[in-house]
Protein backbone atom coordinates (compact mmCIF):
# COMPACT_ATOMS: atom_id res chain seq x y z
CA UNK A 1 0.00 0.00 0.00
CA UNK A 2 2.81 2.63 0.96
CA UNK A 3 3.59 2.71 -3.45
CA UNK A 4 0.77 3.86 -3.71
CA UNK A 5 0.78 6.87 -1.30
CA UNK A 6 2.75 9.11 -4.49
CA UNK A 7 0.56 8.53 -7.19
CA UNK A 8 -2.39 9.30 -3.94
CA UNK A 9 -0.97 12.78 -3.87
CA UNK A 10 -0.66 12.98 -8.10
CA UNK A 11 -4.12 11.64 -8.02
CA UNK A 12 -5.73 14.41 -5.31
CA UNK A 13 -3.82 17.23 -7.69
CA UNK A 14 -5.22 16.10 -10.83
CA UNK A 15 -9.05 15.82 -9.10
CA UNK A 16 -8.75 19.24 -7.70
CA UNK A 17 -7.73 20.62 -10.97
CA UNK A 18 -10.48 18.61 -12.87
CA UNK A 19 -13.34 20.13 -10.01
CA UNK A 20 -12.18 23.64 -10.52
CA UNK A 21 -12.20 23.39 -14.20
CA UNK A 22 -14.73 26.22 -15.49
CA UNK A 23 -15.08 26.88 -11.97
CA UNK A 24 -15.07 31.10 -11.58
CA UNK A 25 -11.11 31.44 -11.18
CA UNK A 26 -11.32 34.51 -9.25
CA UNK A 27 -12.67 32.75 -6.70
CA UNK A 28 -9.99 30.52 -6.24
CA UNK A 29 -6.72 31.35 -7.54
CA UNK A 30 -3.56 32.53 -5.42
CA UNK A 31 -4.05 35.90 -4.74
CA UNK A 32 -1.50 37.48 -2.96
CA UNK A 33 -3.61 40.27 -1.21
CA UNK A 34 -5.84 37.44 -0.26
CA UNK A 35 -3.16 35.17 1.60
CA UNK A 36 -4.28 36.36 5.08
CA UNK A 37 -8.16 36.14 4.96
CA UNK A 38 -8.12 33.70 2.67
CA UNK A 39 -5.61 30.71 3.29
CA UNK A 40 -7.00 27.97 1.41
CA UNK A 41 -6.17 29.51 -1.89
CA UNK A 42 -2.42 27.86 -1.18
CA UNK A 43 -3.93 24.91 -2.47
CA UNK A 44 -6.78 25.76 -4.60
CA UNK A 45 -4.75 28.16 -6.43
CA UNK A 46 -3.03 25.06 -8.12
CA UNK A 47 -6.54 23.53 -9.40
CA UNK A 48 -7.16 26.77 -11.41
CA UNK A 49 -5.84 26.67 -15.06
CA UNK A 50 -6.15 29.46 -17.66
CA UNK A 51 -7.32 27.80 -20.40
CA UNK A 52 -7.88 23.64 -22.02
CA UNK A 53 -3.95 23.58 -22.84
CA UNK A 54 -2.82 25.15 -19.49
CA UNK A 55 -4.63 21.95 -17.79
CA UNK A 56 -4.05 19.19 -20.83
CA UNK A 57 -0.31 20.10 -19.96
CA UNK A 58 -0.38 20.42 -16.36
CA UNK A 59 -2.20 16.83 -16.08
CA UNK A 60 0.17 15.18 -18.81
CA UNK A 61 3.03 16.29 -16.44
CA UNK A 62 0.93 14.83 -13.35
CA UNK A 63 0.68 11.79 -15.23
CA UNK A 64 4.11 11.33 -15.80
CA UNK A 65 5.15 12.71 -12.13
CA UNK A 66 3.35 9.95 -10.79
CA UNK A 67 4.43 7.25 -12.78
CA UNK A 68 7.94 8.27 -11.90
CA UNK A 69 7.61 8.78 -8.38
CA UNK A 70 6.02 5.16 -8.45
CA UNK A 71 9.02 3.79 -10.70
CA UNK A 72 11.19 5.01 -8.11
CA UNK A 73 9.46 3.54 -5.11
CA UNK A 74 8.67 7.10 -3.62
CA UNK A 75 6.68 6.45 0.13
CA UNK A 76 4.36 7.63 2.48
CA UNK A 77 7.25 10.25 3.65
CA UNK A 78 8.53 11.34 0.14
CA UNK A 79 4.55 11.84 -0.66
CA UNK A 80 3.90 13.46 2.23
CA UNK A 81 7.02 15.94 1.91
CA UNK A 82 5.11 17.33 -1.85
CA UNK A 83 1.32 17.34 -0.24
CA UNK A 84 3.17 19.53 2.31
CA UNK A 85 5.13 21.55 -0.25
CA UNK A 86 2.17 22.24 -2.45
CA UNK A 87 0.91 25.51 0.04
CA UNK A 88 4.19 26.22 0.90
CA UNK A 89 4.30 26.73 -3.17
CA UNK A 90 1.81 29.41 -3.58
CA UNK A 91 3.46 31.12 -0.11
CA UNK A 92 6.63 31.56 -1.97
CA UNK A 93 4.92 33.67 -4.66
CA UNK A 94 4.79 36.49 -2.35
CA UNK A 95 8.40 37.38 -2.85
CA UNK A 96 6.92 38.23 -6.20
CA UNK A 97 4.34 40.93 -5.43
CA UNK A 98 3.44 42.38 -9.09
CA UNK A 99 2.27 38.20 -9.47
CA UNK A 100 -0.72 39.49 -8.61
CA UNK A 101 -3.20 36.35 -9.53
CA UNK A 102 -1.48 33.00 -10.11
CA UNK A 103 -3.19 29.19 -11.48
CA UNK A 104 -1.70 25.99 -11.85
CA UNK A 105 -0.27 22.99 -11.07
CA UNK A 106 3.29 23.91 -12.48
CA UNK A 107 4.18 24.90 -9.33
CA UNK A 108 3.23 21.88 -7.15
CA UNK A 109 4.72 20.02 -10.13
CA UNK A 110 8.48 21.33 -9.96
CA UNK A 111 7.73 20.47 -5.70
CA UNK A 112 7.44 17.10 -6.86
CA UNK A 113 9.77 17.11 -9.08
CA UNK A 114 12.21 18.30 -6.20
CA UNK A 115 10.99 15.40 -3.77
CA UNK A 116 11.72 12.58 -6.43
CA UNK A 117 14.69 14.02 -7.07
CA UNK A 118 15.85 14.10 -3.51
CA UNK A 119 14.38 10.96 -2.64
CA UNK A 120 16.80 8.96 -5.78
CA UNK A 121 19.83 10.85 -4.77
CA UNK A 122 19.74 9.30 -1.30
CA UNK A 123 19.67 5.48 -2.97
CA UNK A 124 22.45 2.92 -2.68
CA UNK A 125 21.76 2.05 -6.33
CA UNK A 126 24.19 3.96 -9.04
CA UNK A 127 21.05 3.89 -11.21
CA UNK A 128 18.72 5.64 -9.33
CA UNK A 129 21.51 8.22 -8.40
CA UNK A 130 22.64 8.79 -12.03
CA UNK A 131 18.61 9.52 -12.82
CA UNK A 132 18.61 11.59 -9.33
CA UNK A 133 21.59 13.24 -10.90
CA UNK A 134 20.66 14.01 -14.28
CA UNK A 135 17.03 14.60 -13.30
CA UNK A 136 18.89 18.08 -10.81
CA UNK A 137 20.91 18.99 -13.56
CA UNK A 138 18.23 19.54 -16.03
CA UNK A 139 15.55 20.77 -13.19
CA UNK A 140 18.47 23.48 -12.05
CA UNK A 141 19.07 24.36 -15.72
CA UNK A 142 15.23 25.11 -16.65
CA UNK A 143 14.52 26.72 -13.69
CA UNK A 144 18.19 29.43 -14.71
CA UNK A 145 16.83 29.20 -17.87
CA UNK A 146 13.61 30.71 -16.86
CA UNK A 147 15.21 33.76 -14.95
CA UNK A 148 12.63 34.04 -12.46
CA UNK A 149 14.13 37.03 -11.05
CA UNK A 150 13.69 38.92 -14.61
CA UNK A 151 9.77 38.80 -14.14
CA UNK A 152 6.62 37.14 -13.05
CA UNK A 153 5.15 36.53 -16.04
CA UNK A 154 6.55 35.37 -19.68
CA UNK A 155 5.04 34.22 -22.73
CA UNK A 156 5.87 31.54 -24.61
CA UNK A 157 5.10 31.47 -28.54
CA UNK A 158 2.73 28.96 -28.79
CA UNK A 159 1.38 28.95 -25.80
CA UNK A 160 -2.09 30.94 -24.73
CA UNK A 161 -1.14 31.79 -20.99
CA UNK A 162 1.45 33.26 -19.74
CA UNK A 163 4.25 30.81 -17.56
CA UNK A 164 5.00 32.09 -13.92
CA UNK A 165 9.03 31.23 -13.50
CA UNK A 166 8.33 32.03 -10.07
CA UNK A 167 6.08 29.40 -9.20
CA UNK A 168 8.53 26.91 -10.69
CA UNK A 169 11.47 27.70 -8.41
CA UNK A 170 9.04 28.21 -5.48
CA UNK A 171 7.94 24.94 -5.99
CA UNK A 172 11.75 23.74 -6.50
CA UNK A 173 12.49 25.18 -3.20
CA UNK A 174 9.37 23.71 -1.15
CA UNK A 175 9.60 20.60 -2.66
CA UNK A 176 13.48 20.46 -1.47
CA UNK A 177 12.95 22.02 1.57
CA UNK A 178 9.78 19.69 2.87
CA UNK A 179 12.10 16.39 1.16
CA UNK A 180 15.15 17.35 3.57
CA UNK A 181 12.39 18.07 6.84
CA UNK A 182 10.17 14.98 6.38
CA UNK A 183 12.65 12.48 4.45
CA UNK A 184 16.00 13.78 6.06
CA UNK A 185 19.59 12.56 5.17
CA UNK A 186 19.35 8.49 5.46
CA UNK A 187 19.77 6.53 2.28
CA UNK A 188 17.60 4.06 1.32
CA UNK A 189 17.80 0.53 -0.69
Amino acid sequence: MTRWAWPAVALALAVLAGALWGADSARWDWQPALAASQPWRAWTGAGVHWSPTHLAMNLGATALLAWLGWRAGAGPREALAWALAWPLTQLGLLLQPTLLHFGGLSGVLHAGVAVLIWRLLRSRDTRELAIGAGLAAGLLAKLLLEAPWRSATRAVEGWDFALAPGAHASGALAGAAMALLICGWTRHD
